[in-house]
């Protein structure tokens, strides 16, 4: 089910400064007028996974946004003594229990439309609470496909 919110062009530019450039960290995307995904919230490098957190929440409680997260985190590889840096593109869908049913279902449909308009992100994730959207459970989600 497609619900004909178009992606627009500044979703891909934004995305291609983060994906390549590591110009920000992450990117908050709204549906601007119930007719197109935009930017709303653009994070610089040096803020944190809260500052995201807080940004994806701005709207209101009743609000859904789309977040991208460019997650970075140490891994050891099993039987080295070397832990290597990783980066993780993550796409998350925030809808809060709180949201009204009409508004979670325009953003969910929608979703399809910007994964595929945001080539190479390496997971995606649906959230409804905090404890769903937080720090510690994303990063076990991206740990997944990790070697041991």
């Amino acid at each position: 089910m497609t619900s004909g919110v178009k992606v627009a062009d500044a979703c891909k530019i934004i995305y291609e400064e983060v994906k390549k450039d590591k110009k920000h960290r992450y990117v908050v995307f709204h549906i601007k007028d119930g007719k197109e995904i935009d930017v709303e919230v653009i994070g610089n490098r040096n803020q944190s996974y809260d500052d995201f957190l807080e940004d994806l929440q701005k709207g209101g409680k009743e609000e859904c946004r789309y977040g991208l997260f460019d997650f970075e985190y140490t891994h050891q590889c099993q039987g080295t003594s070397e832990a290597s840096k990783k980066q993780k593109l993550f796409l998350m869908l925030w809808c809060p229990d709180t949201a009204t049913v009409k508004r979670k279902m325009v953003y969910s449909s929608s979703f399809d439309a910007l994964k595929k308009a945001l080539h190479g992100v390496s997971k995606t994730i649906q959230a409804t609470d905090l404890n769903e959207a937080s720090q510690e459970t994303v990063e076990d989600i991206l740990r997944r496909n990790d070697r041991e």
